[in-house]
């Protein structure tokens, strides 16, 4: 990995959260903390208790910027501590593999109708209603770009149940997709 060159302020505002200036702090908080939110709550439901882990997180990046070296992306690297703690947050509160059974999708939806009038906020929703395990491994897998043994590692989970969870997620969205684009339809009619 190389060293990555950052916008001066950036620097300025990690070196001064280094030194435990709470106004680099503060300005630091200012500038990812919408961003590194809605991470937050794309792995824990309750907005509430998204923030919570948010301000949770931030604490954590206070204490330990300074393990952060220069390498990659600073962002990427405070959205890694995000991701970690709501993590942690569902472990911690025993919620994280809840499942349900999944009927079949009775017909294939018509995804250029849905890539037309779907907007990305509906899809934020649907992937929003998945329970919290499939949610979880879908935001790992498909928004944060880890592998399967990524996840394995993160969760305490087998590769294959990773890989379970990915495609039960994936098939309650196409079931979800399905009975959108059902009712779309419907509407028009």
């Amino acid at each position: 990995m190389g060293f990555q060159i950052h916008s001066s302020n950036e620097t300025e505002l990690i070196d001064g959260c280094l030194r435990q200036n709470h106004r680099a702090q503060q300005q630091l908080y200012q500038r990812y903390a919408g961003k590194m939110y809605a991470v937050c709550c794309r792995y824990v439901k309750d907005r509430a208790q998204a923030e919570d882990v948010l301000v949770m997180a931030f604490t954590k990046l206070f204490n330990r910027i300074s393990q952060y070296k220069g390498e990659g992306s600073f962002e990427g690297w405070v959205r890694r501590i995000m991701v970690n703690e709501s993590l942690s947050y569902l472990r911690k509160h025993k919620n994280m593999y809840l499942e349900t059974d999944i009927e079949a999708a009775e017909f294939e939806p018509d995804y250029q109708k849905l890539e037309n009038e779907l907007e990305a906020s509906d899809l934020l929703k649907l992937i929003e209603s998945l329970p919290v395990g499939y949610r979880t491994v879908f935001n790992l897998y498909a928004i944060d770009g880890y592998n399967h043994q990524e996840i394995a590692a993160q969760l305490g989970i087998s590769e294959n149940t990773s890989k379970s969870q990915l495609s039960r997620a994936r098939a309650y969205l196409q079931k979800k997709l399905t009975e959108w684009n059902h009712e779309s339809i419907q509407k028009t009619s």
